[in-house]
Parts: structure tokens; C-alpha cells; sequence
């Protein structure tokens, strides 16, 4: 069973947002289910590389619709700027072996994408649908 699961609730009404979040979603899930099998630290090593490098990836298209529609996002780029910056300094600990991913480690990101997709990107999808971007 997937660690984490798409729902309608995660929805913000931008089809590319929804997608990017499916695929945050999917690579969640791959680093869990290769922490449960047991997989080796270069494989775990390269899903949480993707999947690092696409969160910066969504995170500046998100920038960038908010930039070109004029939403106010300096709360909401600070959320950005400071998972990044965590995530980052989990990565870089990971592969000098000063940490191990844990169920703790995939908790922390599956909850703060939710919290951040039920929060502050619930509250973009409005204006940027009304502003033609669906």
C-alpha cells in the first residue's frame, strides 16, 4: 500500500500543479517502498535526488505563475525556501552517511506536502484560474 495516495482534496485547480503534485506524490511513494525493501543507499540516494530536484523544479513554476499573475506569495516562497533548504541538508547528510533515511524522515516530507498543498496552495488556485490558468 502506498504511503501516500492522490485525492481530489489535494486538487488546486491548475492541471499542471495537480500533475507536478502527482508526480511529488509518486516519488514519495518510490522512496518509501524502497526504504521498506531494503534497497541499497545509491538507489535510495538517486529517488531522493529526483525527488529533491524536482521539488526546487515545482516550486519555480509555481514562483513563476505567481510572479506572471501578480499573487502575493512571499509567505508561501519563504515556505518554499526553508523545505528546500531542510530537504537539502537531508540530502547532503544522507550521502556522507550521517544519516539514515527513516519512516520518520518520509513522514516529515508526506506531511508537510500536505499540509502545504491543503494550505497555502489551496488558496492560489483561485486566483490563478481567474487570471486563465486552468
Amino acid at each position: 500500500m502506498p504511503l501516500m495516495t492522490w485525492t481530489d482534496k489535494l486538487g488546486v485547480g491548475v492541471k499542471v500543479l495537480d500533475d507536478d503534485h502527482k508526480k511529488l506524490i509518486d516519488l514519495l511513494n518510490r522512496l518509501d517502498d524502497g526504504m521498506k525493501k531494503g534497497q541499497g543507499k545509491e538507489t535510495l540516494g538517486k529517488v531522493l535526488d529526483g525527488l529533491v530536484s524536482y521539488t526546487k523544479f515545482h516550486f519555480a513554476r509555481e514562483e513563476e505563475f505567481f510572479a506572471k499573475t501578480g499573487y502575493p506569495a512571499a509567505t508561501h516562497k519563504k515556505e518554499h525556501d526553508d523545505l528546500v533548504k531542510q530537504v537539502l541538508e537531508l540530502q547532503a547528510r544522507y550521502k556522507s552517511g550521517e544519516l539514515a533515511l527513516s519512516l520518520e524522515t518520509v513522514d516529515f516530507v508526506k506531511n508537510w506536502l500536505i499540509n502545504h498543498i491543503q494550505g497555502c496552495d489551496q488558496k492560489y488556485g483561485p486566483h490563478l484560474n481567474a487570471k486563465g490558468i486552468h
